[in-house]
C-alpha cells in the first residue's frame, strides 16, 4: 500500500473482489513505494498495483533476480508535472510557460524557500526530477517537500480559495482536480532518453503507462489473486471516481470498492473470467 489515493482505489477494488468474488484473504501492507520492491525477494510482498515506472528497479527484481513479473497495465495513463491553481492560470496565463517562471519567482517565496521561489513537492518518496528540473532549467526555485498527497491537496485547496501564489508537483489521474482544475506548466519537451540521466534532466516528464508488478511465487501459485492481477483494468475516471468516494466523500476503502463493483459488475465479470 503506497500513500496516495489512486493507489488506495487501485487496492481497494482489487481487494474487495479477490475477498468477495474469489474467495480469497488479501493482507495490505503500508511500505514505501521503492521499499517495497525489496519484499518481492524476501517474500513479504507479492502484489504492487500501480507502478510509475521505476525502470533500475524492474531491471533488478524482475530482469536480474527473477523474483517478480510485470504484471500488465492498470489501464490508467499518468501524468506528473508542475501545476499552479487556476485562479493564477487566469490572472497570468504567461506563468504556464517554464519561461517565465524566473520572473514570478519572488511571488512564490516562502520561509521555507527563502529568497527564492517555492516549489512545493509531495512525499520524497514519489517519483521527481524536480531538484535536478530547478538547477537544470537554471530556476530560482527550491523544492520544499510538503510531506504527503494530503497536504499537497490542501496546499493547492487553500491557495485557490484565497488567491495566494503557488506552484507544485501534481500528477494525474487524480481526483481532486475534478474539485480544483490545476493547469499544468509546460517545460521542454520530453524525448526518449531525455531523462536517462537523473542529474542532468532538463526535460518535462513522460506519460506513464501505469502497470501492477506480481511477485514470480503468486504468479506460479494458481492462486486465483493472481488471474485477476493480471485481469484488473479500468481507466482514468473509474480510478478517479474511487479516489473521490475516499478522499471526499469519506467512504472507507472497502464500501468505496463496494459501490463502485456494484455498478460496474460487467468490467469485473470480465477480471475473474
Amino acid at each position: 500500500m503506497n500513500d496516495w489515493v489512486g493507489y488506495t482505489a487501485d487496492a481497494a477494488v482489487y481487494t474487495y473482489v479477490a475477498e468477495k468474488k474469489l474467495g480469497c484473504t488479501v493482507k495490505q501492507s503500508s511500505i514505501n513505494e521503492q521499499v517495497a520492491w525489496q519484499g518481492f525477494a524476501n517474500g513479504t510482498i507479492d502484489l504492487i498495483m500501480e507502478n510509475w515506472g521505476h525502470d533500475d528497479l524492474a531491471k533488478t527484481y524482475i530482469t536480474e533476480q527473477k523474483v517478480a513479473v510485470d504484471a500488465g497495465p492498470t489501464g490508467n495513463v499518468g501524468q506528473i508535472g508542475w501545476y499552479v491553481p487556476p485562479w493564477l492560470a487566469a490572472a497570468h496565463p504567461d506563468i504556464r510557460d517554464w519561461n517565465n517562471l524566473n520572473k514570478y519567482a519572488s511571488q512564490f517565496a516562502t520561509s521555507e524557500s527563502g529568497s527564492q521561489g517555492q516549489l512545493l513537492d509531495g512525499d520524497p518518496s514519489f517519483v521527481t526530477n524536480d531538484a535536478a528540473l530547478v538547477t537544470n532549467l537554471k530556476l530560482n526555485y527550491k523544492v520544499i517537500y510538503s510531506g504527503s498527497e494530503t497536504a499537497l491537496i490542501q496546499a493547492f485547496r487553500t491557495a485557490e480559495q484565497n488567491k495566494t501564489w503557488l506552484i507544485g508537483y501534481f500528477y494525474e489521474p487524480q481526483w481532486f482536480i475534478s474539485e480544483v482544475a490545476l493547469k499544468k506548466v509546460t517545460l521542454p519537451k520530453y524525448t526518449t532518453g531525455c531523462d536517462a540521466d537523473a542529474a542532468k534532466v532538463a526535460c518535462d516528464y513522460p506519460d506513464y503507462t501505469l502497470n501492477k508488478v506480481m511477485s514470480t511465487k503468486l504468479e506460479k501459485s494458481g492462486s486465483p489473486a493472481a488471474a485477476l492481477a493480471k485481469n484488473f483494468t479500468w481507466t482514468n475516471d473509474d480510478q478517479n471516481l474511487v479516489a473521490k468516494y475516499i478522499a471526499e466523500d469519506k467512504m472507507t476503502p472497502a464500501a468505496a470498492a463496494k459501490k463502485w463493483v456494484d455498478a460496474n459488475e460487467k468490467t469485473v465479470a470480465g477480471w475473474i473470467k
